[in-house]
């Protein structure tokens, strides 16, 4: 009997020994096995994580496509150039237009100038010729010796006519009531306007028949005007 009950425990014994082992190596395949579970689960974070550089990769044409503007930019340059070269032109005309219009005022005002000189000339010359015709009316016939004008200006062939030539000078003489007075035969004469003549000759004057003053170019004697005395 005591046979069969040693017996009996060691068999519990070995059986037990034999169990345990298992026991621990089913819960080591399971520890074991955790860890690649954890894994498997990593494995979709892993993949959603890839996700967005995948979407980065496929978002890198659209970032490379972005030269677009630069595209733009030369398309657009050759615009710009013609729009820049239509102001420059459109700038050219309008200083064009505006040189033409101030040449066309310049002209226009020259133009009219001339014109007025033309009319002064011709009323000058008018007025010389109708002065030169009374001068040779009158001195048809010089005055007499010792004649004397309504003023009481003696007339006095020492001192006046041809023998008694002289040259006047522009800005000789005297200025007097805003008038040029030259001094000859002991008189002051003046004039309100001396022909350019009377300047570049030999000059004399003379008394005439109706008892007026002239003064008379020396070597052409048909040059005369009236001229007055004080």
């Amino acid at each position: 009997m005591k046979v069969l009950a040693v017996i009996s425990t060691t068999a519990v014994f070995l059986l037990l020994g034999a169990t345990v082992p298992a026991f621990a190596q089913d819960e080591h395949h399971e520890e074991g096995a955790k860890p690649a579970q954890h894994e498997e689960q990593a494995k979709p974070e892993k993949q959603e994580q890839a996700k967005p550089q995948q979407q980065e990769q496929q978002a890198k044409p659209a970032k490379q496509e972005q030269p677009k503007p630069e595209k733009q930019q030369q398309q657009a340059e050759p615009q710009k150039q013609e729009q820049r070269a239509k102001s420059q032109e459109e700038n050219q005309q309008k200083h064009t237009q505006q040189q033409a219009k101030s040449q066309q005022q310049q002209e226009t005002k020259q133009e009219q100038q001339q014109a007025r000189t033309q009319q002064n000339e011709e009323k000058s010359q008018q007025h010389q010729q109708q002065a030169k015709g009374q001068a040779q009316q009158s001195q048809r016939q010089y005055a007499r010796n010792g004649q004397k004008d309504r003023y009481g200006h003696e007339y006095n062939e020492s001192r006046f006519g041809p023998n008694h030539h002289a040259r006047f000078e522009e800005n000789g003489g005297r200025e007097y009531g805003g008038l040029r007075e030259y001094s000859y035969g002991g008189y002051w004469f003046y004039a309100g306007a001396y022909p350019p003549w009377f300047y570049q000759r030999d000059v004399y004057f003379v008394m005439g028949a109706d008892g007026l003053w002239y003064a008379v170019a020396y070597d052409d004697p048909s040059l005369t005007f009236q001229i007055n005395i004080e």
